[in-house]
């Protein structure tokens, strides 16, 4: 049976929507896209601003098994780890995967600051509501403005799209 998985993912170098267009697209099981945002970066070194999205997966994979997903679309995108929190090209996070709870060294699900990021949070309302706390609108300023940009292109509903993993998305 599949379950729903939330990933969110983000860029802030070189060709910004193209990276997110390009990982969406080659995800497995991807049901739903949230709109897309700008945001300013959260800690780190100074650097430009992020564009944002979340994307709502039906899907047989676990929690590692999207992550080794998310990592392979960060390489393929080019990504540099070279300091934390730093610019790239590509970040992918698994946020949530109902039923799991995993507490790893480079893994926690669900993810420990998804609840504290409004550049996560707002785009997490457009996919899954059910999993943003009451009280959206009074989310700190102190992390800046976000500007909604609108959809990232592409219809990804359930009767456009096949998956990969062979899962078959369930009924919402």
């Amino acid at each position: 049976m599949t379950h729903r998985a939330l990933l969110a993912l983000g860029s802030n170098l070189g060709d910004r929507w193209g990276f997110l267009r390009d990982a969406v697209a080659s995800l497995p099981d991807v049901v739903a896209v949230s709109n897309v945002y700008e945001t300013p970066p959260v800690g780190g070194p100074s650097q430009g601003p992020y564009l944002n999205c979340v994307v709502r997966l039906e899907t047989l994979l676990g929690a590692r098994a999207l992550l080794d997903e998310a990592r392979l679309r960060e390489n393929e995108a080019g990504r540099e780890r070279i300091e934390r929190w730093g610019p790239r090209t590509l970040d992918v996070d698994v946020l949530w995967v109902d039923g799991e709870e995993v507490d790893e060294p480079d893994l926690e699900i669900p993810h420990p600051r998804m609840f504290e990021r409004a550049f996560v949070l707002v785009p997490l309302f457009d996919v899954a509501p059910d999993l943003v706390p009451e009280g959206l609108d009074r989310i700190s300023d102190d992390q800046g403005e976000i500007t909604p940009l609108g959809p990232l292109a592409g219809d990804v509903s359930r009767d456009s799209r096949e998956t990969r993993s062979g899962a078959r998305p369930r009924e919402t």
